[in-house]
């Protein structure tokens, strides 16, 4: 599995040297709100604030995506990504998709 600091959403790694593009990888996951989030998180707008179960939401469904797409580029050989960059749509009511994705790398020391 490629390292967390060997990511990065800017177009180089400092301290190292790009000597193969491996292309686009990514990691994909759709979420949904429970019954249960939905009550919680719809108390929890009557008070003001964080709204803290749809945070704790949007971070997992982040985090999977991003492990998703650190295996992708993993299988591919790679031990860096570049240029990373998160989406994320609605599919229907209730139901989101979020993509990681960026540039599969092998990267040397300067």
């Amino acid at each position: 599995m490629i390292e967390k600091n060997m990511v990065t959403t800017n177009i180089e790694l400092n301290g190292y040297k790009v000597t193969r593009n491996l292309g686009v990888v990514r990691g994909i996951t759709v979420r949904s709100r429970s019954i249960f989030g939905n009550v919680l998180g719809g108390l929890q707008t009557l008070v003001g604030g964080k709204i803290s179960v749809y945070t704790k939401l949007c971070e997992t469904t982040r985090d999977d995506a991003f492990n998703n797409m650190l295996q992708h580029a993993a299988e591919l050989g790679a031990n860096a990504i570049i240029n990373m960059r998160y989406d994320a749509n609605d599919v229907i009511g209730g139901v989101t998709e979020v993509l990681a994705y960026g540039t599969a790398v092998i990267v040397e020391p300067n």
